[in-house]
């Protein structure tokens, strides 16, 4: 598992990639002088081949990343196009790709977040992000594409998932049966700002149908406050959702931070770590593009909405398959989250990824055999085992239960230290209890999530 030194330096690094030094400071400056955003200076798109892990890439470009502006590292480039995009919903078996790619080659996804498009946010991010002090030329184009002409599907905010799911990606060779390892090589904010939300009905403290309050807590707990609730309405723009607007800044040692207000005069401030929230593969049949069965918000065995922030770069996601060609997407893109994201959202921020995409067949090196059948994190530090409450969806009822979450990270845990580390079974579960760490994934995704962090380090002698 990275340090915070690690991660915020990987960070910074990647920014300056993506606007240059230069403009990074000159930005990070006016944002301390009290500018809300400070201008970038447009510069060349290029294309190019994914660095190797850990490579540092030259700059080339000094502007917010609009649609094939600036670094695209990938061999192959998809942008968020409204005819690329499901709005709420995740490819089913069988899905048409919207792109082709053979094993083992790289490819750059211009993810866009669904904060500042949204419904209860009036669907224009032009107006909304304007309303915070952005301006026009840093709210991205793709963003007011999507918001005024998406039309795949009619949207119901109250049923839909918020997601913007980019994809997806047919992987040449990938069969039912095989695992699709997903390298994470760069990961580039596309602006500097994001947006923290807090809804109605979700989140750690929620308000439960009906008006229940949950166990634990009081009604005065709930949050948002039961007082400002407007659901009632019928009308997303008063249902009383609190979306909390962060600024970036640079900080120490090189650092870019997520910035909130604490009080009327002070701040605090955390660092910045970029990952994809929703990464997957098809896993569900289907009737039609809006079946529950495909809402983003459950992860589910294909992966989706896992809401890992182990998951930036130098880390590997394995899936298993589902589907012929494994149909990738992503989406939900993440500046920073802590592990719970109790809220409901982390801090969301468009992010230019790129990945390595790789077919493997049973019993590949390397690849973990828990990947065969559940979703595995990799990164150069741990392995990461993972459990879900209800891994199959909405297939026999969703389950919201952190205990079984729990129990399916410890099984998942000790399959992985019996069979690819040749740990007996009984002193694998004592390892565990002794040595490695249980984190809750999420609590907000109707299907929740726990993961182990199981040292490498441990294991090296």
């Amino acid at each position: 598992m990275h340090t915070e030194d690690n991660a915020a330096v990987a960070v910074t690094n990647a920014l300056v990639d993506g606007i240059g030094r230069r403009e990074l400071l000159r930005a990070a400056a006016a944002i301390g002088a009290g500018g809300a955003v400070a201008p970038m200076l447009a510069g060349p798109a290029h294309a190019e081949q994914a660095p190797r892990r850990g490579a540092r890439r030259g700059a080339s470009a000094k502007e917010v990343l609009q649609p094939g502006k600036g670094p695209i590292h990938g061999k192959h480039y998809l942008p968020s196009q409204p005819d690329r995009v499901r709005w709420g919903y995740v490819p089913a078996l069988g899905s048409e790709p919207v792109l082709r790619m053979r094993s083992g080659e790289t490819i750059t996804i211009d993810t866009v977040s669904h904060e500042g498009i949204l419904e209860d946010q009036g669907r224009d991010p032009l107006t909304y992000f304007g309303g915070l002090g952005v301006a026009r030329e840093q709210v991205l184009l793709d963003a007011v594409a999507i918001a005024r002409d998406y039309s795949r599907t009619a949207r119901n905010f109250d049923v839909d998932g918020p997601h913007v799911i980019t994809g997806p990606v047919h992987v040449e060779s990938a069969e039912p049966g095989d695992v699709l390892k997903v390298e994470m090589l760069s990961m580039l904010p596309r602006v500097p700002y994001g947006v923290v939300s807090s809804r109605h009905g979700k989140g750690a403290l929620p308000r439960l149908p009906g008006g229940g309050v949950p166990a634990g807590i009081s009604e005065a707990e709930i949050m948002p406050p039961v007082s400002t609730d407007g659901r009632s309405t019928g009308d997303p723009r008063k249902y009383g959702n609190v979306s909390t607007f962060t600024k970036v800044r640079h900080g120490r040692h090189g650092t870019l931070n997520g910035v909130l207000p604490r009080g009327a005069s002070r701040e605090v401030s955390f660092p910045l770590a970029p990952f994809m929230g929703a990464m997957g593969v098809a896993f569900a049949a289907a009737e039609g593009l809006t079946d529950p069965a495909l809402n983003s918000i459950p992860p589910t065995l294909g992966g989706g909405n896992i809401d890992i922030n182990l998951l930036g770069v130098g880390a590997t996601f394995y899936l298993p398959v589902f589907s012929a060609g494994a149909l990738f997407f992503v989406g939900d893109p993440h500046m920073a989250m802590g592990n719970g994201e109790v809220a409901l959202t982390a801090m969301e921020g468009s992010l230019r990824g790129t990945f390595r995409l790789t077919v493997c067949k049973p019993g590949a090196d390397g690849v973990p055999s828990v990947a065969y059948r559940y979703p595995f994190v990799e990164t150069p530090d741990a392995w990461v085992p993972i459990g879900l409450s209800d891994p199959d969806g909405v297939r026999n009822g969703q389950v919201n239960d952190l205990d079984i979450a729990m129990r399916r990270a410890v099984v998942n845990a000790l399959d992985f230290l019996e069979h690819d580390l040749g740990m007996d079974r009984a002193v694998a579960y004592a390892y565990l209890s002794a040595a490695a760490d249980l984190e809750v994934s999420q609590v907000v995704d109707r299907t929740v999530g726990v993961h182990g962090v199981i040292q490498k380090a441990h294991f090296s002698g």
